[in-house]
């Protein structure tokens, strides 16, 4: 088989394509690209792995082929949330990260995301070399002087969210929080970093269970009914969610509504602005709602659209261009944290913003949608069979002047294509990054206008 870096690193199923063999051939590969650049000897290398079935045994398999190769590896003692290597990379001046994670994917899947120096995902003129290291199945030279040690990297990235969330304001505000931690890494991360605030948490979910509880570990709407429901029951302030590596998050609202991506990255840009006093730009991906662009104009900032893929968000965390870089597939991070999505930091900004206004997230959402408006987003997805394929390439390829019967004013081809009606409408297809499918995606002032425009994307790629 080919091995490919889809949008978050390389993700197959286990005993199919993940295989002993191929993680030998990836981590060959990684190694091959990092020595060519700096060589091993005394560089650091992280590598670890969340929740999923196997971890353990195939970063022991990383860690013993990268430390033969002259790095000094840190194998990270537990399943540590995709974040918290960003962190360990970046004070520990690693070379970088080799971490096993399918991130929110459905339990059958296994994958590798390899992150750069800068503790950034890697961008595609990375794993482009390493996909071709593969392809020419590179095996580097041993070299003398690799070693491999434990690492625990919790103390210290949670030292870090001390210096960025303003834990005084929650803590004072004695909220009460429900968590759900999907039987993935979050657990023993945010729940702890709260109770150590004094304040009340309730867990659920919080062991391992490799199956996730026979569904994906995505904290999406259709996922937190048990979150819902202990929020409602005991009175919660909010409730709060991360997938199985952390970098992707969920909010329940006091009154059981479920917040969001799209929505809360909008309130979260109003919210830093206003309580940072950052005046930078904001980022959000081409498939992301354009309330942010809204809330962008009011606030006077900069507004960046990148591809998918929170890669080209990092590149403008890095160089300090943005307040807040977010993705409508639950995503985001901030000035001056790492350029790597953080669900963790997301769920906690939401507590402070909760705290700081003494206002709920929906009467925050209600307030901002009199100063800017009101929009709905949505999307859906196609399988990608043999009869989309077939037909995808021409289909994004077309320049047609409607859709169902609605003038197109503009085309945008930032990653897929995208068109744009009148008042911020909009159709954007593309194929998945992580899965066999290609996604729709909308937005529009109605939920009703917001189902038909979906449906005329499904159409239009499906005639």
């Amino acid at each position: 088989m080919k091995i490919r870096f889809g949008t978050s690193g390389w993700r197959a199923v286990i005993a199919e394509d993940f295989t002993f063999e191929n993680v030998r051939c990836v981590t060959n590969a990684i190694c091959s690209y990092l020595k060519s650049r700096d060589g091993s000897k005394g560089q650091t290398l992280i590598i670890g792995h969340d929740t999923r079935f196997m971890g353990e045994q195939f970063a022991a398999i990383a860690a013993d082929i990268s430390s033969r190769k002259g790095f000094a590896v840190l194998q990270c003692t537990h399943p540590v949330p995709t974040p918290t290597i960003s962190h360990a990379i970046r004070i520990n001046n690693a070379a970088g990260a080799i971490n096993f994670t399918a991130s929110h994917n459905p339990p059958e899947y296994q994958g590798i995301k390899f992150s750069t120096a800068d503790g950034a995902p890697a961008l595609p003129e990375v794993t482009k070399g390493i996909e071709a290291a593969i392809e020419r199945k590179d095996v580097p030279e041993d070299e003398d002087g690799g070693t491999v040690s434990d690492h625990d990297p919790r103390d210290a990235y949670l030292d870090d969210l001390r210096s960025k969330v303003n834990f005084d304001a929650i803590a004072k505000a004695k909220g009460r929080y429900a968590y759900d931690a999907l039987w993935g890494t979050g657990r023993g991360y945010l729940d702890k970093i709260l109770r150590e605030n004094g304040l009340e948490v309730e867990t659920i979910h919080d062991w391992r269970d490799v199956t996730f509880g026979g569904r994906s570990p995505e904290p999406g709407e259709d996922n937190v009914d048990e979150l819902r429901a202990a929020v409602k029951e005991r009175g919660s302030t909010l409730g709060l969610a991360t997938d199985g590596d952390s970098d992707r998050f969920g909010i329940i609202d006091n009154n059981g509504e479920f917040i969001t991506p799209n929505r809360l990255i909008a309130l979260l840009t109003d919210y830093l602005a206003e309580s940072r006093g950052w005046n930078l730009g904001v980022a959000r991906s081409v498939a992301t709602s354009h309330l942010v662009d809204r809330v962008a104009r009011e606030r006077g900032l900069k507004l960046y659209e990148t591809p998918v893929g929170f890669k080209f968000i990092g590149e403008l965390i890095n160089r300090d261009e943005i307040i807040l870089g977010g993705e409508e597939s639950a995503g985001l991070s901030i000035r001056g944290h790492y350029p790597e999505k953080d669900g963790i930091i997301a769920c906690l900004l939401a507590a402070e913003a909760v705290a700081v206004r003494g206002k709920s997230l929906t009467e925050q959402l209600d307030t901002l949608y009199q100063r800017v408006g009101r929009l709905e987003s949505g999307r859906i997805g196609v399988k990608l069979d043999d009869a989309v394929a077939a037909k995808l390439k021409e289909k994004l390829a077309e320049e047609p002047a409607e859709l169902a019967g609605r003038k197109i004013e503009n085309i945008n081809r930032t990653d897929g294509v995208k068109f744009l009606f009148a008042d911020d409408a909009w159709v954007l297809l593309r194929p998945s990054g992580t899965e066999p499918m290609v996604r729709i995606y909308a937005e529009s002032q109605s939920e009703d206008d917001l189902a038909k425009l979906l449906e005329a994307g499904r159409q239009y790629l499906l005639n």
